[in-house]
């Protein structure tokens, strides 16, 4: 980035387009088809000069669209505290592929990282269910989370591909 100014104007609306992004979404009731990865692995690329910014990005995203879930909505924004932690560890995993880039990547590599962002969000905020005992803890436990939870992953994969071509193709 150029200017400090310009980089604060990109941080407020990559925060803005995840909150409203979670909101459209729950509105339109189409499970996680959010590409909250997506901005955190753009804003992992773009703002490596200014890691804590890049990491709070997709965090404070999150908080808000939890918030509004919270207060203006029947959808429970804040949830139980370990589902909670892995899902902003996956979004911190994702944030932190992007600062393992080394410079803006092309078009391939572009969706190859989205990809990977999809598919650490999806292990992680997996796991952290899984963690919780909901299908036991045994392996066919572990094996029944990820399982059931393939159809999300189905629109994890779309929203971060299109919000991240649109994201990375933009700048």
């Amino acid at each position: 980035m150029k200017t400090s100014n310009t980089s604060i104007l990109l941080a407020i609306f990559l925060v803005i387009l995840a909150a409203s992004a979670r909101i459209f979404n729950a509105h339109l009731q189409i499970p996680n088809m959010v590409p909250i990865a997506a901005i955190g692995l753009f804003s992992g690329v773009i703002f490596k000069d200014k890691r804590s910014l890049a990491f709070l990005i997709p965090i404070l995203g999150q908080f808000l669209g939890d918030v509004y879930f919270q207060l203006f909505t029947n959808i429970r924004g804040f949830y139980d505290l370990p589902g909670m932690l892995f899902t902003s560890g996956a979004l911190l995993s994702a944030t932190a592929l992007g600062t393992s880039v080394k410079q803006l990547p092309k078009p391939i590599a572009t969706i190859g990282y989205l990809l990977g962002a999809s598919t650490l969000f999806f292990i992680v905020s997996n796991f952290g269910y899984f963690v919780q005992g909901w299908n036991g803890y045994s392996f066919a436990g572990l094996t029944k989370t990820y399982i059931d939870a393939i159809p999300f992953y189905k629109f994890t994969l779309l929203g971060d591909l299109a919000g991240g071509i649109l994201l990375f193709g933009g700048y």
